[in-house]
């Protein structure tokens, strides 16, 4: 199923944000119908920074090749502000779309970027970012592949302003839309009123953002389409590798730690490691 059929159903859509090969892997094993590549956990995990836009173009489209060669599951890939102008938002599309990605989200902040539940954002001209839009839009191989419009204007401009951005988007070209870090559950309701029924509508649960986290259910109940909870795999890792380093550190050894990790056996299990091998023996020839 295309993620526009799959959005245009009733149930809310759930992508959990995915990393690499293994989380995108163990995130499908989980049961999930969509995956949401943030940047935000490729910058903590593959750099070990923050999300302030240090994650590249280049770095994204290898994270979304390694993750599309694991998964067949429709990918949403974060494309921050499109990296660069007009034209470079055009390559991004171009580029993510053959990595496998089956939608894009692009935002409207300024250069560097930094996390939408960070303090001290700057935003681009609406018209600039419609502008992206519409070159995004043309230069797509598939409509299949979907443009998420966000707009960080509720920090910036006010929440009225965000909503008058998201118009200009979705005349634009978007074909959903992310309005991000809204403050309240009456914004989230506002956001919902205003546009459920013309567009699929994205909702982003950060713990500890400046949005209060949501049940699915209950933003379904709004007439939210789509909702993604981008790094709280990374949160959930980071604390308990912290965890496993501390107790190996004191201990000298992984035993008292062994009823919170896989063995070697368990995790070759979920890495699929027998059925790949056999794969091998039979194209070597092999009974």
């Amino acid at each position: 199923m295309s993620l526009a059929a799959r959005l245009a159903r009733p149930e809310i859509l759930v992508a959990p944000g995915v990393y690499d090969g293994l989380t995108a892997t163990l995130a499908a094993a989980a049961g999930f119908e969509a995956l949401y590549l943030s940047g935000a956990a490729v910058a903590y995990t593959r750099l070990g920074r923050p999300d302030i836009g240090l994650a590249t173009m280049t770095e994204m489209a290898e994270t979304m090749a390694l993750i599309r060669d694991r998964v067949g599951l429709p990918v949403i890939i974060d494309a921050d502000t499109g990296h660069g102008n007009a034209l470079n938002a055009q390559r991004t599309m171009r580029v993510f779309e053959r990595a496998g990605a089956s939608a894009l989200q692009v935002e409207d902040q300024s250069f560097p970027k930094r996390c939408g539940h960070l303090a001290d954002k700057s935003l681009v001209p609406a018209g600039e970012m419609a502008g992206k839009i519409a070159a995004m839009a043309d230069a797509r191989a598939s409509d299949a592949t979907l443009i998420i419009a966000r707009t960080d204007a509720i920090a910036v401009e006010g929440f009225e302003a965000a909503l008058d951005r998201a118009e200009i988007y979705l005349a634009a070209g978007a074909d959903a839309l992310f309005i991000e870090a809204p403050r309240s559950g009456e914004e989230l309701k506002r956001i919902a009123r205003t546009f459920r029924g013309r567009a699929p509508l994205m909702a982003n649960m950060v713990e500890g953002g400046a949005t209060p986290v949501r049940a699915a259910t209950d933003l379904q109940s709004l007439g939210y389409d789509l909702v993604i909870f981008p790094g709280g795999i990374v949160r959930a890792l980071a604390r308990t590798a912290e965890a496993y380093y501390a107790s190996l550190r004191e201990h000298g050894s992984n035993a008292p730690f062994a009823d919170r990790m896989h063995d070697f056996a368990g995790l070759n299990d979920r890495l699929g490691t027998a059925e790949m091998l056999r794969l091998g023996a039979r194209f070597a020839g092999k009974p």
